[in-house]
């Protein structure tokens, strides 16, 4: 598993990035290092993390800055190229203001910062993120205050027809309804990927979800399954 190699994206107040960092490196074993947001150069790396926190203060709106860092240049054409790119919490939102992903984020319907651990139903299990994931429900932690994922008509229905939709807010036992959506979310939805199926975008944090010392490793089976189909690719 070593062939392969993280890139961790740093933003001025970015907060998850070494939970990140941690989470690839010490619990998974597989080679990460840091990226500066002023840097171009994304390191050799084959997998980028846009991570959570509140890159720019969040001044404008969540993500609205970040999207013109100097890295993001490069983070865009390697996506573009067909480069693995997953944006959690304040890297999804910037994912959606650079457009790699659509939809935009809505303040949590209850105005109120949401912290807690809740239930994703995988909705797509054919991609790298999902398909070597056992279960159809796995349990992750939330952190934010806009998290209200929202988008138009048309392009929901392009996400349906597309399986562009990932992961859903559910019960523990995968029932999808309003109650258990934290935040507002349209139709639930707590992930979502782009048409080719390498960019992922998700509200919850899997990095917070790695570690057993903190009695929840569902959060390592995305990555988990990401390496192993990359190395699965690389081999064939």
């Amino acid at each position: 598993m070593n062939e392969l190699k993280f890139g961790v994206v740093t933003f001025p107040g970015s907060n998850c990035d070494y939970d990140a960092y941690y989470a690839i490196k010490n619990v998974l074993g597989l080679q990460t290092e840091f990226l500066w947001h002023k840097e171009k150069d994304l390191k050799d790396s084959d997998v980028i993390i846009l991570p959570g926190g509140f890159s720019y203060g969040d001044y404008l709106r969540t993500g609205a800055i970040a999207k013109f860092s100097p890295i993001m240049d490069s983070i865009i054409d390697f996506a573009v190229k067909g480069g693995m790119v997953i944006g959690i919490c304040n890297g999804f939102q910037i994912l959606l203001e650079t457009g790699l992903l659509p939809g935009v984020m809505l303040r949590n319907e209850s105005l109120k910062f949401v912290c807690k651990d809740i239930y994703l139903k995988i909705i797509n299990k054919n991609t790298f993120f999902t398909s070597e994931i056992k279960k159809d429900v796995i349990k992750v932690p939330i952190k934010h205050g806009e998290g209200n994922y929202f988008a138009d008509e048309k392009t929901l229905k392009e996400l349906e027809e597309n399986d562009q939709i990932i992961f859903k807010y559910c019960s523990e036992k995968g029932e999808i309804s309003r109650k258990f959506n934290p935040n507002g979310s349209v139709m639930n939805i707590a992930g979502i990927c782009n048409r080719e199926k390498n960019i992922l975008g998700l509200m919850p944090h899997p990095e917070n979800a790695c570690d057993p010392i903190l009695g929840k490793t569902d959060g390592a089976l995305i990555f988990k399954s990401l390496v192993k189909n990359l190395l699965t690719q690389i081999e064939v």
